[in-house]
């Protein structure tokens, strides 16, 4: 594992907001092993907690989930001998909070379908994919996109952090 991040206990605060609406950065490198996506969730709970989305909140556990199976995804289907992935994740203020997970990989030439293309939970899911059908279902948003400056790929996902938004969004989806 090797870090280019700021330490544990440093955070971006922004002044005369919430505990919600801190905002930070938080963005390592991992070996692209299971072990390595383990560490990436461990860290991205620690972070969330010390970012004021305290464990135990249905913010938290969805955040780490979603931030768990993107970290599995890039070791089982991104990985390159010798190549480490990057998990990013960014909580942004604002009057509906956000938190964003990137994961990048090296590995370009496998990459996910594009959302509102998954298959439904099935046989058909042989090589996996399941991972994708959660983070669909829980992120308010997701995608992929090449990765900048590099080769492989960074698969993103935006989950909002307050109680009304997530209400929200699982009204739309279960009338649609």
């Amino acid at each position: 594992m090797t870090s280019n991040n700021l330490s544990p206990t440093d955070t971006t605060q922004l002044s005369g907001v919430s505990p919600y609406l801190e905002s930070g950065l938080f963005s390592m490198r991992f070996t692209s092993t299971p072990r390595g996506a383990r560490l990436a969730r461990r860290l991205v709970a620690v972070r969330l907690d010390e970012w004021g989305v305290p464990y135990g909140t249905g913010a938290h556990e969805t955040v780490v989930l979603v931030a768990a199976e993107l970290a599995t995804n890039a070791v089982r289907h991104g990985h390159v001998p010798g190549r480490d992935f990057r998990i990013s994740l960014r909580v942004t203020e604002g009057t509906a909070p956000v938190a964003r997970i990137e994961v990048s990989d090296t590995r370009a030439e496998r990459v996910p379908p594009r959302p509102g293309t998954l298959p439904g939970p099935g046989p058909e899911l042989t090589d996996g994919g399941r991972g994708l059908l959660l983070v669909d279902a829980l992120a308010d948003r997701w995608g992929w996109c090449p990765r900048a400056g590099a080769p492989g790929k960074t698969v993103w996902a935006e989950c909002a952090l307050t109680r009304k938004a997530a209400r929200t969004r699982r009204r739309s989806r279960s009338s649609s």
